[in-house]
Order: C-alpha cells, then structure tokens, then sequence
C-alpha cells in the first residue's frame, strides 16, 4: 500500500502547486476553460499519479496491464493534460494549444488527440458507465488493473451515472473506483439550489457502494482513502471528496461557482499566479 511520508508529502505539494501554475497559465492563454473544478481536483490527481495508486508507463500508454484513469466530467481537463504532460506522456509545449483549432488538447478530452486519455469525454454521464464497461471488461479477462472514474457532483444530476452505479452493484465491480469532486457548485449556482443531491453518501450506499467521504485538500485523507478501497471486496467504492472550487487562488475560492467555465484574464491571472508562488 502507498504510504505517505513527510518526504512524499512535501514533494506532493510542490507538485500540486506546479500543476496548478500550469492549469492557470494554459486558460489565461486559450481565453476559454473551466479553472474551478481544475484546481478543486488537483491534489486528487497529485495523489492519484504520484502517490503511486495508478499503475501506468507514458511511454506505453496503451500498455495492457495499466490502471485506468476516466475524467467523466471532461470539462476539468486542463488538469488532465497539466497532469499527463508532467507525467510525460506528450511534451510539455502541447499545453500552450489548449482549445485551439486542430491542438492534441481540445476542450473536452478526446482519446483519439491525446496520449494518456482512456475514453472521450465530456457528455455529462458518460465516462462513468465507459468506465465501468472497462472495469468489468478487465476483470473478464483475469487482469487485476483498477479503474478510477472522476465525476463531478452537478453530473450526478444526470440519470445515467446512476443506472451504471446500479450495474456496478450488481456485477460487485470491486476495482471500480468512483471519486465525486463534491464542490457544491456548477455553472448555474449550488448544486444544493439546482437539484440538491443530499444526502449523497446514504444514496451511494442504497447503490451498493462502501462510501468513503474525505477532505479532497488533505493528501492524508486522500490516501487513506484510496487505500481503503483496494481492501474492499465484493463491491465498488466511492469515494466523496469535498473540494472547493478554484482551490489556491484566493478571488476563486471567494466566487467559487462564477469561476466554473470562466478563464482569467491576464490582470486575474497574474494575481493567480503570483499567489501560486509562479516564477
């Protein structure tokens, strides 16, 4: 099991801070972007792709015995792509194209563009049943590789995540893992005031899921969690992360769902960065 020392913790924190750095300065570029939930999952992808939860090789990113990654809600890829290109998956230059006309790195992850990218998404709902159809379809085939899907909670106001959470119950996917990005925020409002969706955990749980619920700022909770979920057989897991959207910038966090599908602009994005610790 992963563990998290003082040492892995430091060097998390720098590179959560680097990632951020990159998500503010490829949106302030293309002029367009979701920055909110980009920053509010940050620590979770850190931890997912340097904690050393996701078995995978950029140099072979379709390698067959690698874990999978699904970003469901698409919308946040700036993360994504911050991520994979740190990881190494596609030079680090891509991230200057972000939105542009015929770029590696579209507005919505697209798997035929983009190294490292399992399935296109971006169709509120969606990447959670692909998700599923590999977990299962892994399993089948007597490989132990996981499957992580990231979904954001105004997703879940959709009705599709809901019938393959179903699904996973009943096929008890245990290397199936849902991680919700449970910001309270979407582009219209609160979720709690667009379609409240409390109380999530005792739903998730009527799903069949064994509901974990962390702080999604805290690498401590973070990987206590996802260790959790390897032990657990016999059922998929969920694991409900609470964020805050925009995490790091201080004018972001204040406005929280204002800043959903907002880019800054080159006066917002030098405050940002400057509050980042930006060279």
């Amino acid at each position: 099991m992963p563990e998290l020392t003082p040492e892995l913790k430091a060097e998390l924190a720098l590179t959560a801070r680097k990632l951020r750095i990159a998500v503010i300065r490829m949106l302030a570029r293309a002029g367009s972007g979701h920055p909110g939930g980009s920053l509010g999952m940050t620590d979770v992808f850190t931890s997912l792709y340097w904690g050393g939860f996701v078995r995978h090789d950029p140099h072979k990113p379709h390698w067959p015995a690698r874990d999978r990654v699904v970003l469901s809600n698409g919308h946040i890829c700036p993360i994504l792509y911050a991520v994979l290109a740190e990881r190494g998956y596609f030079p680090r230059e891509w991230l200057d194209s972000l939105r542009r006309i015929d770029s590696h790195l579209q507005g919505h992850p697209a798997m035929q563009k983009t190294p490292g990218v399992e399935i296109s998404t971006g169709s509120l709902g969606h990447g959670v049943c692909a998700a599923l159809g590999m977990a299962l379809a892994l399993r089948q085939g007597g490989r132990d590789s996981r499957v992580y899907a990231l979904t954001g909670d105004g997703e879940l106001q959709e009705g599709l995540p809901w019938e393959g959470f179903m699904a996973a119950a009943h096929y008890r996917a245990d290397n199936f893992c849902v991680i919700v990005d449970r910001n309270d925020a979407q582009i219209d409002g609160r979720t709690r005031d667009i379609m409240n969706l409390e109380p999530l955990d005792l739903k998730l749980r009527g799903f069949g899921f064994h509901v974990i619920s962390i702080d999604g700022h805290s690498f401590e909770q973070i990987f206590a969690a996802l260790n959790e979920a390897r032990l657990i057989k016999g059922k998929a897991t969920a694991i409900i992360a609470n964020t805050v959207m925009g995490k790091g910038v201080s004018f972001m966090e204040a406005e929280q769902y204002k800043w959903h599908g907002k880019a800054p602009n080159a006066e917002q994005a030098a405050v940002a960065l400057k509050e980042l610790g930006a060279a």
